[in-house]
């Protein structure tokens, strides 16, 4: 099978094709791509040349949600007409809008439920191959939500922790358990609005409901359940992801990574894992270092076993164990094209279909291994948590048998970068601390005397739309240089960890204030925090700094903001809509599903934000995003009263003696 000649993907059209350092930014990735040219086969980032974006589609001027349409609409002239059934402009982005955050949520919501059955079952004893390696982060967690604690055991306080979670996503009233995590303010004003989540599954299902056709017909009406929806991800399906992820398999503190395609060892067999849960990662961890298959690989002529990560199952494993990592979302199907990965095993989420043919080109096995996700030309092994080794150790024995059989040419970039991961938001409050004063306090006074401007939280996919990594690494550039410390997740975290930006030493690039600051903590001006499903740290870091004092009483109050520059998913879109409607300004790269000048433009660009809420922006400049983060950071300064940076001042006997306390 190995043997035979490589298979020739499509061939992309005659046009000449752009050089491939215009396309991308990271020269592994371009470097991959120009042999991919060479062999004629064609990578996602060349189909995104040759494929022209619909521009009604774009601006979300079209709906097709009924056989009566699909319908158009002038986005030149939004008013002009409307829908067969009468719908309006504001009407049809609205439903578009709503969809992506119910499918965005439904996305995180449907992993936060696996993760909690699999909590449940090793909780129960069902599964054996996995167990609770954080119990601090249990009965933080547990306490967290006022379960009792005190003279239980971890297995008592689990389980009532599950029965308390699984509310997250059953329930059909009330207020989803996180809530209690909320700033009072802030949580206020959702109630004042109507858009406390109830359960992710109940609002998920009416955001789809509403969006039919003939059902809720205003586009005010439909953003509020948008945002209900949205918070249910973010407060509720994202966040119980990624404390159960913690309590299972351990709360990240930092470690050193290595990343990019040079991680790739052309004498050992080379495993990728790619996708978003992060139990597939776990047992196959296992299986690399099960002494009959090391044996067998060394048998094969392999002097090892390599595993790598790749996109946010990879960033999973590289907080955690510190396991190299091979590149971002742009890069899956130009890792392939090096011929020294001889498998890949993906589960969810960001799994590009294309994959599978390039596989095939280079003779590489992909497996998918979630019911949830097949690939036409992929084989399937299932993964079953109840007994996960039989799938990860068949990865390894065919991934060993493709090494001993290799025949395609191998080319590895020699290129890789080191930085600093595993920022959780309890490794920060310990970061700034210590053991016995660990507390935000100093992040918030340094940004009251001004060394820190303000929080940026930095996030998202990465785009073929737009050179790749270019604009997550201009714009954060840009904030450091402005004192603006950086918060990260996903693949926008690979992207500055190949800039250099994840390393104390990149603090002589930020502004003094910033950098004063990082070398005195011996931290990076960018911190990595995780997964994309990961932002829920960025919320407990954001809603920590409101408990401290002194920045407000809401989240809305803080000097802080986000981007998501290169997104592509609409997972990102329910995202941006749930930190819109915790308070937080979200800026947008590449596109925007919107038609300006509409009334729902003006809606989520300025009317949320005189809600209470935060609001949207969007421009494809890494520098003119930056700026507008910087204005509304500044903006929330003044409003604080701290808009002039002042140094905190130490006041002797003398001094107190001079005060007038009359």
């Amino acid at each position: 099978m190995e043997k035979k000649a490589p298979v020739k993907a499509p061939k992309a059209a005659s046009k000449i094709m752009p050089p491939p350092n215009d396309l991308t930014s990271c020269e592994a990735t371009a470097q991959m791509l120009a042999k991919a040219r060479r062999d004629g086969v064609v990578l996602d980032i060349d189909r995104a040349v040759n494929m022209k974006a619909c521009p009604i589609g774009a601006d979300s001027a079209c709906c097709k949600h009924c056989s009566m349409g699909p319908c158009r609409l002038n986005s030149k002239d939004p008013y002009g007409k409307v829908g067969v059934c009468g719908a309006t402009i504001d009407t049809i982005q609205a439903r578009n809008f709503g969809r992506m955050v119910a499918a965005g949520s439904a996305a995180h919501t449907d992993h936060g439920m696996a993760m909690l059955e699999l909590f449940r079952e090793v909780v129960t004893g069902k599964i054996k191959d996995y167990r609770i390696k954080d119990p601090i982060k249990l009965r933080d967690v547990a306490k967290s939500i006022d379960i009792e604690t005190d003279g239980k055991s971890d297995e008592e306080i689990a389980l009532e922790l599950y029965a308390e979670l699984e509310r997250t996503y059953t329930q059909v009233d009330g207020e989803i358990p996180f809530m209690k995590r909320v700033p009072e303010k802030t949580l206020e004003t959702w109630r004042k609005l109507g858009i406390v989540p109830r359960g992710a599954m109940r609002e998920v299902v009416e955001m789809i409901h509403r969006t039919a056709i003939g059902v809720d017909q205003h586009y005010e009406n439909i953003t509020k359940q948008a945002s209900r929806t949205a918070l249910s991800d973010g407060w509720g399906g994202s966040m119980v992801s990624t404390e159960i992820a913690d309590i299972l398999f351990g709360t990240p503190s930092p470690v050193v990574g290595e990343v990019n395609m040079g991680v790739l060892k052309e004498n050992q067999v080379n495993i990728i894992i790619h996708g978003h849960e992060p139990n597939l990662f776990e047992s196959i961890i296992t299986s690399v270092h099960e002494p009959t298959l090391v044996q067998a690989a060394k048998a094969a002529g392999a002097e090892g076993i390599n595993l790598i990560g790749m996109c946010c199952s990879g960033l999973e494993v590289m907080q955690r164990h510190g396991i190299p990592h091979a590149g971002n979302f742009s890069s899956t199907e130009a890792i392939m094209v090096t011929g020294a990965v001889d498998a890949m095993g993906v589960d969810i989420q960001c799994i590009k279909q294309g994959m599978a043919k390039v596989a095939e080109c280079y003779g590489t096995y992909l497996f998918t291994t979630n019911t949830r996700c097949r690939i036409e030309g992929a084989e399937h092994i299932e993964l079953d948590e109840h007994d996960p080794q039989v799938c990860t150790d068949e990865i390894v024995i065919r991934a060993i048998s493709r090494f001993k059989n290799r025949t395609r040419p191998i080319e590895i970039p020699q290129i890789t970068n080191t930085g600093v991961q595993g920022f959780s938001y309890e490794y920060i409050n310990y970061m700034l601390g210590g053991s016995f004063r660990g507390s935000y306090t100093p992040l918030n006074d340094n940004i009251i005397n001004g060394r820190i401007r303000g929080v940026a939280g930095v996030v998202g996919c990465t785009n073929p739309r737009v050179r790749q990594d270019e604009v997550h690494v201009e714009l954060v550039r840009e904030l450091i240089k402005n004192d603006v410390l950086v918060l990260q997740t996903g693949c926008s975290q690979i992207a500055l960890a190949k800039a250099g930006l994840c390393t104390p030493e990149a603090a002589y690039l930020a502004g003094p204030g910033l950098s004063e600051v990082c070398e005195a903590v011996g931290m990076p001006p960018v911190l990595g925090l995780g997964a994309c499903v990961d932002n829920s740290r960025i919320l407990m870091a954001a809603s920590e700094m409101v408990k401290v004092g002194g920045l407000g009483d809401c989240l809305a109050d803080l000097p802080v903001a986000g981007a998501a520059p290169e997104w592509m998913s609409e997972k990102a879109i329910a995202i941006g809509q749930y930190f819109v409607a915790s308070g937080v300004f979200t800026v947008f790269g590449v596109t925007f599903p919107i038609v300006e000048g509409t009334k729902f433009h003006k809606l989520l660009f300025d009317g949320l934000e005189h809600q209470g809420l935060g609001k949207w922006g969007f421009t494809p400049d890494p520098h003119e995003m930056a700026q507008m983060m910087i204005a509304h950071i500044d903006k929330k300064r003044k409003a604080l009263g701290i808009d002039k940076a002042r140094d905190r001042i130490l006041v002797d006997m003398a001094d107190r003696r001079e005060l007038d306390v009359a």
